[in-house]
């Protein structure tokens, strides 16, 4: 099964410290929507949304509603896996199209055993399609143990995932859930925050006539040591969205009193015109902030003062 795969799964059932506030939960029959998610839905019984996982939960019961909220590019890969025959924890396995409040998706139930005792799965699979939310695909995946079913009947189980629905990206809450503060946007504006972690923006006055800058910020774990960060630097750049790079220069410097890596490129962008690229790694015990500006090469000269000013505003948390 491929990697990427098992880590959506393994999100999707673990239960995971994720740091999110419980909210209060408004009047009954809106949809709730999890504090940065694009999904929500009317929580059945006595389902609070959790402060370990994206979802709800009903603790005394054990029953748990996890909510991922996942790229389209996502969608084939789990589709897949939702029709394979390699489900061997699944028992009495059911498989149909399952209408909801923002589409159309699949349901796939089934029990399984869990600490010796049988437990009821539902999980709901979708995309968003021909709406207002963009590159969205949703899993919801219930556990319901035999002992709650009184309360969490396979009708209500039904009826609660059937009031899903889906909301343009909640971008102030998303931003409140990464590891890191933007301070000066430099005249960018957030465009999307991935589930990794990362921040897109995009520059705010782009008229759509021709390739804009863009900057993508995140923090990762891990790093090298202090005499392989120029190796390391290089090779995180191969993963830079820009094809046929050629590096320009590199550089060890500080960055906001940090030790730091700066190295420039070219490259050519999707469309093949040529763009410019910097990635500064500023490195901390434990964790690095990468930060990646591309620039149209002839807007390179302006760009890259506002590149630097975003980067020098990012505050660790």
């Amino acid at each position: 099964m491929p990697r990427r795969l098992l880590v959506y799964l393994f999100t999707a059932w673990a239960s995971v410290m994720f740091g999110i506030m419980a909210l209060t939960l408004p009047a009954a029959a809106d949809p709730v929507f999890p504090r940065g998610l694009r999904i929500g839905l009317e929580p059945a019984g006595d389902l609070r949304l959790s402060t370990r996982f994206p979802g709800f939960e009903d603790s005394e019961r054990n029953v748990a509603v996890i909510m991922l909220d996942l790229p389209a590019t996502a969608f084939h890969e789990l589709e897949n896996a939702a029709f394979s025959d390699t489900q061997r924890d699944l028992q009495e396995v059911k498989r149909e199209s399952f209408p909801f409040g923002s589409g159309i998706g699949f349901l796939i139930s089934g029990t399984a055993q869990k600490n010796g005792s049988t437990v009821h799965r539902w999980s709901l699979l979708a995309q968003a399609i021909g709406s207002a939310v963009q590159n969205l695909t949703m899993l919801i995946n219930v556990e319901v143990p035999d002992s709650a079913l009184s309360v969490y009947s396979e009708a209500a189980i039904r009826k609660m995932l059937a009031s899903a629905t889906f909301r343009p990206a909640p971008v102030q809450e998303q931003l409140s859930l990464l590891p890191f503060k933007l301070g000066d946007l430099a005249g960018f504006e957030v465009k999307q925050v991935l589930p990794t972690g990362s921040v897109v923006l995009a520059d705010q006055a782009a008229d759509n006539s021709g390739p804009q800058p863009f900057m993508i910020v995140s923090i990762e774990r891990g790093g090298p040591a202090a005499a392989d960060r120029a190796t390391f630097a290089r090779d995180l750049l191969s993963t830079a969205p820009v094809r046929d790079l050629t590096l320009q220069s590199g550089e060890a410097m500080r960055i906001s009193g940090l030790p730091g890596y700066e190295i420039r490129a070219q490259g050519k962008d999707p469309t093949g015109e040529s763009v410019t690229v910097v990635q500064w790694l500023r490195f901390s015990p434990g964790a690095f902030l990468r930060v990646i500006g591309v620039s149209p090469t002839n807007k390179w000269d302006e760009s890259f003062g506002r590149f630097r000013t975003l980067r020098d505003g990012v505050a660790t948390q």
